[in-house]
């Protein structure tokens, strides 16, 4: 492993159900997650897309907010998986 990519905090990421969800991004933060997913994909040695990422690093950002985490823990709603259906 490289020495950029041993300190990404993205690892692998699993496969999930999406939904889509339009946003408007500065072109500077546009051009660094571009560059993010460069280094993502040099460390794992799979191509990945910018949209790809993007859930993974919220979901990591909202895990550690100690804030958005304490007000989870005191009732409000938190997001949770949906169960997968058998059909």
């Amino acid at each position: 492993m490289s020495e950029s990519s041993s300190k990404l905090r993205l690892g692998p990421l699993p496969k999930t159900e999406t939904v889509k969800l339009t946003i408007a991004l500065t072109v500077r933060l546009k051009a660094d997650l571009e560059r993010y997913a460069e280094l993502h994909a040099q460390a794992y040695g799979e191509p990945i897309e910018v949209a790809t990422l993007i859930p993974h690093m919220l979901e990591a950002f909202m895990a550690r907010d100690r804030g958005f985490r304490k007000s989870s823990a005191k009732g409000a709603p938190a997001s949770r998986p949906i169960p997968e259906s058998n059909s």
